[in-house]
């Protein structure tokens, strides 16, 4: 049976530049290649899980301005219904400005929806009947904290990524069962992994997975616990790689794999992404 994906949150328009060193202030340099895709933890994740076989839904605040049209063109690419949370909005989409080194290390400035003025969403309950697993960024944080509290009423798994801690994440921890978080994830009053781990489980998270680069990532549920190797391959661009950790987790464990054999699978993948440049290349490339 296919699996549908609904993940809410962030869309952006991010412009990759490879360069051999990044730029010393007031200083000007010239990049060796420049890339244009469309970006966002939201976005990449439910492009990657529509990439794996997922029917996808993806909520974020898209708008009428000329340049999200690269988004809803986007997601006709990889067949995922949008569903835009800013429809009546002429505001231009966050954009990323991203710089790759020669090490494949990256920089970027980039805006979120913050900076922009989203209406209240409702939830389509008849959208989420179907739905088998539903993923939020935290981004357009209202809209997240609806999806994932009707989700969660309805019985169906919410995954949160957890890039950083925003406004409103206090409440919308209250309606998720799986936290993947990055180690810059830091609720008020924790400064060490330990802390997190135990202000999640206070919240509610049954399951919670810690990630570290290339570093292996911890993981915690009632099953068990223990480390996850993150496999190693000379890394080109580290762009979008914990989106697509996000996406291929919700996929696997979506279609009835285990917590930590999801983490495992989705950590191998998320890993390979990074031996190609931007954050759809590696879906052209064989598997080695």
């Amino acid at each position: 049976m296919q699996p549908k994906g609904i993940f809410v949150g962030l869309s952006t328009i991010d412009i990759i530049y490879t360069v051999s060193e990044h730029p010393a202030p007031n200083t000007k340099i010239a990049a060796q290649s420049q890339q244009i895709f469309v970006g966002g933890p939201a976005t990449n994740a439910a492009v990657t899980f529509a990439f794996l076989g997922g029917s996808t839904t993806l909520m974020t605040p898209s708008g009428n301005n000329p340049l999200a049209a690269m988004i809803s063109e986007e997601c006709k690419l990889f067949g995922i219904d949008l569903v835009d949370l800013a429809r009546n909005s002429h505001e231009p989409p966050p954009i990323s400005s991203v710089w790759v080194d020669a090490e494949g290390q990256r920089s970027v400035v980039s805006a979120n929806s913050s900076v922009r003025q989203i209406p209240p969403a409702t939830v389509d309950h008849a959208c989420l009947a179907s739905a088998t697993i539903l993923m939020v960024d935290g981004h357009a944080m209202q809209a997240c904290q609806a999806w994932a509290e009707a989700a969660r009423s309805a019985g169906i798994a919410v995954v949160l990524d957890g890039g950083s801690w925003k406004p409103g994440t206090d409440v919308l921890l209250k309606s998720v069962d799986i936290a993947i978080c990055s180690a810059d994830f830091l609720p008020p009053g924790c400064t060490a992994e330990s802390n997190v781990i135990d202000y999640l489980h206070a919240a509610g998270v049954q399951m919670i997975a810690i990630t570290h680069g290339a570093s292996p990532i911890q993981y915690l549920s009632k099953a068990g616990s223990g480390l996850i190797e993150v496999p190693l391959f000379e890394a080109v661009d580290t762009t979008g790689a914990g989106d697509i950790l996000h996406g291929s987790f919700c996929f696997y464990y979506a279609v009835g794999r285990d917590f930590a054999e999801a983490l495992r699978k989705a950590a191998a993948i998320a890993s390979e992404s990074c031996r190609y440049r931007g954050t759809r290349q590696w879906m052209q490339m064989p598997r080695s």
